[in-house]
């Protein structure tokens, strides 16, 4: 199996923006824990950003300080950077053709929210064919209200995971993962 390390979202507008992760604690540690590690192991390191550009956006506005990536994401050795505008990380960007033109077959996600991007990203990938690792501590969410109710970060987060491994990625901790890099 061949990985490649998804890093999707880990922005500024989860740290200082409207949208602050809670949970798990300590997922931007175990983020960046796992690029060092891909980078170790050589695996390649995708960095994606996601990008609002309708006018009037208040939150991912394209060149704003919280659009910005986390400065300890963004100095750590990436492969490719790839810009989104929707949640799925492969929609309408260049993702599958660059991971199946190096014979990717596997992607790990990593990254911001849990029950967005993370989840969206990893269902497209499992649709396409490739393998799914899903890192239940290098992934966070807050907690989320809308017109149905509120839920709890972790309780979003643990629903999230539960799914995921029923079907479409294998849940692993970023210990887990890193010594499954290693041992390969």
């Amino acid at each position: 199996m061949k990985r490649a390390l998804l890093v999707i979202d880990v922005q500024n507008e989860y740290f200082s923006g409207a949208l602050p992760v809670t949970y798990p604690e300590h997922s931007l540690e175990h983020i960046t824990r796992a690029i060092d590690a891909a980078n170790e192991a050589e695996i390649p390191v995708v960095l994606i950003q996601h990008a609002e550009t309708e006018e009037g956006s208040t939150i991912f506005r394209q060149g704003s300080e919280t659009w910005q990536l986390h400065p300890a994401v963004a100095s750590r050795k990436h492969d490719l950077l790839i810009e989104k505008h929707l949640p799925g990380s492969f929609t309408g960007t260049p993702l599958e053709a660059w991971l199946r033109e190096r014979g990717i077959d596997a992607v790990v996600i990593s990254g911001y929210m849990t029950q967005m991007c993370c989840d969206t990203t990893a269902r497209q990938a499992a649709h396409l064919g490739f393998n799914v690792e899903f890192l239940s501590d290098a992934t966070g969410t807050l907690e989320f209200s809308n017109s149905e109710g509120t839920v709890k970060a972790r309780d979003l987060h643990t629903t999230t995971l539960i799914v995921q491994q029923s079907g479409f990625s294998q849940v692993k901790s970023t210990d887990e993962w890193i010594n499954e890099t290693k041992n390969a």
